[in-house]
């Protein structure tokens, strides 16, 4: 510790008498408690790569989809038996578990985080579909998922903003996309909204011009 950040108790009266002293002291402990797990954040981050021990899961934290939510969204995609849904981060699963107990359809579902992947898994097995469903670790960015019929996506907008490009390339013509609560901005303006509850739910399809747009868009190098 730096000598300007060092506190001295020279006795309790002395150190007790002065009000605006004990404030000070008691500011300067809250700003060291704050100060040294970032610096140790901070340290880590630079000396041990965290961010790579993280991983990419960091990108959109967890939240799960609302079970009327799940239901909804596979309803507005008119999910049937001979569909292939895919959940771009499936979280625990509960949506392409919706797609196979409602309409019988198999389920695939992707994420970074090993113990979701578990969780989804068990989730399956609870549901009795655990025959229609795969839950495995995967980078959207990266991964090959253009056998999907249907995608279903629970991510940041952000997020969808950069996946647009990849639907499009992926995706065949005639393929169902399905987000909630972030569209896909004007560049991809939804063709169905609808309301389940407090949550918007977007619709698209894959269209002949998405596959020429997606013809003149650059591969990702960076993912």
């Amino acid at each position: 510790m730096t000598p300007s950040l060092q506190i001295k108790f020279q006795g309790e009266s002395h150190f007790m008498s002065s009000p605006k002293r004990t404030s000070l002291t008691i500011a300067a402990f809250v700003f060291v408690a704050v100060l040294i797990p970032i610096i140790v954040i901070v340290t880590a981050k630079n000396q041990f790569g965290l961010d790579e021990m993280m991983g990419p899961e960091l990108d959109a934290g967890f939240i799960a989809t609302w079970p009327e939510t799940a239901d909804g969204m596979v309803k507005l995609a008119d999910v049937n038996k001979d569909d292939l849904v895919y959940d771009l981060g499936c979280g625990d699963g509960r949506i392409v578990i919706a797609a196979a107990k409602l309409r019988g359809a198999h389920g695939i579902g992707l994420d970074l985080n090993p113990k979701r992947v578990e969780e989804a898994k068990a989730n399956a097995k609870a549901a009795g579909v655990e025959h229609l469903t795969e839950f495995k670790l995967g980078n959207f960015y990266k991964d090959d998922f253009s056998d999907a019929t249907v995608v279903m996506l629970y991510l940041p907008q952000s997020i969808n903003y950069e996946l647009r490009p990849i639907l499009w390339k992926q995706l065949k013509v005639g393929a169902r996309v399905v987000s909630n609560e972030s569209d896909m901005g004007p560049e991809w303006p939804a063709e169905k909204i609808e309301k389940v509850g407090t949550k918007t739910i977007y619709y698209w399809t894959i269209t002949e011009e998405q596959k020429r747009k997606a013809a003149l868009i650059p591969d990702r190098t960076d993912a």
